[in-house]
């Protein structure tokens, strides 16, 4: 199973839990274990079916660039990061 790293601004909602193992292909269905877990984290992730703004997520050390539709293995290690802006 996947490791899903929770941000600890998210943590309120998890009830401190910082990681936890969820079995998903992709970070679309990680995120949807992760409201079915907690309920009410999807909509600090995830607006308009994308991820949020502000939000990049990281798997296996990589970040990636498709979002959602990034696949995951049964032993990656997911992080949502706050994005990095540049200028």
């Amino acid at each position: 199973m996947a490791s899903v790293f929770i941000p600890p601004q998210m943590r309120d909602l998890t009830g401190g839990v910082q990681q936890l193992q969820i079995e998903a292909r992709n970070v679309r269905q990680a995120v949807l274990a992760l409201e079915e877990a907690f309920p009410g984290i999807a909509a600090r992730l995830v607006q308009q079916d994308r991820l949020a703004p502000g939000l990049a997520v990281s798997v296996d050390g990589e970040l990636s660039n498709r979002g959602l539709l990034a696949p995951l293995e049964p032993e990656s290690e997911v992080h949502f990061l706050p994005a990095l802006g540049g200028g």
